[in-house]
């Protein structure tokens, strides 16, 4: 019997996310696939902050296994509440210290290196690990329980998703392990893989389009996935690992760079969830492409309809916007442009503006902008203010911006054309953005008196405040006036607003409780 620890050091990536609340698809392939070659095997499971605040029963247990496996690699950084991600020092380390199990690197990490100047995976390929996966994680990982390390191919990546749906759904039960199983977890569902701007190069800093032929899941494996989970717990899943949620089963994917969305099979999808998670808590989405809105008015329409119909509210559908600087979006092949975005922005506020029982809005949407691209220049961020400044004026709602430096990951165009971002200074547009645009926008999606509904207490933040938040996308941060219990489920009024997060009042204090209490057969 083999016997595989898997630590998680969470993910973040332009198509997934990992960091607690959320546990992303690695783990729960990998613990899929060995269970799948060796249907006796004994797979444990550790977060990296398990880890370290339980270092010496990890070690303990890891020293005894065939194999550690440690999932890390954040490649669009954030600010996490949740978790913190493991850190390059950590990622050396910890193989190092473990003697016995054959180790074994994947994830973002092992595909890319570490995002904030690591030179590539060369490093960690060097005496530490046994094997760096800069391939798919569950396929090689079948390979070496079934036949051995050495006769795996670390690069091997999946054709289709006809392993990888088996895996998903046999590995299912390790989110029996997770620390927020039962409580306010999140779990990250494929619905496929890959940009289907990869036609073109797609953008020239993004990871999606260098899979190439985007490789579609089937809505039954989905749907099988998710009654698995659901019977064993699960509450929360978001459909975020795809880079537009809107083009699913699109018939034009990979014949057209916007393909037309396919609005009944998005609907098909959801309402299969909806079947099988009758009491679902949270079913989100993620990614979609604003220029797909803008040029299908009427089929995108209808998928925003059928997302409403069928999701939970306070939703986020975040738009890859980049740039609306012309220089930047011609040169970096972004596919953008400013009046589309508006008008993108204008149609999701349309369907999804109306305010649902959490308190919040039914769907939103998201921007996300990169800086420090070529064909930036002094007017650049004046653009974005302007543009900001037009949301605004035009009362729309729009939940967060995101706002990131890009990092130059191997493969990519800015990769291969050596590209080092300009050092300039940006603090002053991303001031004016959290304290002018952020607040003000707070304002208007919840003013005070608006009841916030179903928040878990989860802890206190660095200057000692009780914070709580919903189980979303992207969940509002409500710092709590009155205590209550950890992990309480509360109720909360909102008092006031700072500049990326909310004042509240609890209204009501509801025990917690872990909603899987039994055992399950497995396929």
């Amino acid at each position: 019997m083999v016997h595989v620890v898997i630590l998680d050091g969470y993910t973040d990536e332009p198509a997934g996310l990992g960091v607690p609340p959320y546990m992303d698809v690695y783990a729960r392939y990998i613990a899929g696939a060995v269970w799948s070659a060796d249907k006796h095997a004994r797979v444990d499971y550790f977060t990296i902050d398990e880890v370290r605040g339980r270092w010496s029963s990890f070690a303990g247990l890891a020293s005894r296994a065939d194999f550690l496996v440690v999932i890390a690699g954040v490649v669009v950084p954030g600010r996490y509440l949740g978790g913190t991600p493991i850190t390059r020092e950590e990622v050396l380390r910890i193989p190092r210290v473990i003697s016995g199990p054959k180790k074994i690197l994947v994830g973002p990490a092992a595909r890319f290196g570490f995002w904030h100047g690591d030179a590539g995976t060369e490093s960690l390929r060097k005496g530490v690990y046994d094997v760096v996966i800069p391939g798919d994680p569950e396929i090689v990982i079948y390979a070496i329980v079934k036949d051995g390390v050495a006769a795996a191919n670390p690069y091997a990546v999946r054709r289709d998703f006809s392993l990888t749906s088996r895996f998903a759904v046999r590995g299912a039960r390790i989110v029996l392990q997770h620390p927020n199983h039962g409580l306010n977890l999140i779990v990250e569902l494929e619905t496929f893989r890959g940009c289907p701007r990869w036609l073109s190069g797609g953008c020239s800093f993004c990871i999606e389009p260098r899979y190439g032929r985007v490789i579609m899941r089937s809505p039954r494996d989905i749907v099988e996935e998710v009654s698995i989970l659901y019977r064993l717990g699960v509450r929360g899943f978001r459909l975020g690992r795809q880079s537009d949620i809107l083009v699913y089963g699109s018939a034009e994917v990979n014949r057209v760079e916007y393909p037309r969305p396919n609005p009944s099979a998005l609907s098909s999808l959801l309402r299969g969830i909806r079947r099988v998670a009758p009491s679902v808590q949270v079913l989100h989405v993620d990614n979609a492409n604003p220029m797909t809105i803008a040029r299908y008015r009427e089929e995108a329409g209808e998928a925003l309809k059928a997302i409403v119909r069928w999701h939970t509210p306070g939703d986020t559908l975040a738009f890859g916007v980049e740039s609306i600087d012309p220089s930047v979006v011609e040169e970096n092949n972004l596919g953008v442009e400013r009046v589309g975005i508006l008008e993108a922005i204008e149609a999701v506020n349309e369907v999804g503006r109306t305010r649902g029982w959490t308190g919040l809005p039914e769907l939103l949407p998201g921007l996300n902008f990169v800086l420090g691209l070529p064909g930036e220049s002094g007017e650049t961020l004046k653009l974005y203010r302007l543009f900001l400044e037009e949301i605004l004026r035009s009362g729309l709602l729009i939940r967060r911006v995101n706002i990131r430096e890009v990092a130059v990951l191997e493969g990519t165009p800015l990769f291969l054309r050596k590209w080092r971002p300009p050092r300039r200074k940006y603090r002053g547009f991303k001031l004016w953005v959290r304290r002018v645009f952020d607040k003000a926008m707070l304002r208007r999606l919840a003013p005070k008196g608006t009841v916030l509904r179903r928040l878990y207490v989860e802890g206190y933040a660095e200057d000692g405040r009780l914070y709580a938040r919903q189980p979303a996308s992207y969940p509002l941060t409500v710092f709590l006036e009155q205590p209550a219990p950890l992990w309480s489920r509360v109720d909360v009024v909102v008092t006031g607003h700072g500049s990326r997060s909310l004042r509240g009042r609890p209204l009501g204090v509801v025990a917690s409780r872990r909603v899987y209490t039994g055992s399950i057969r497995h396929p």
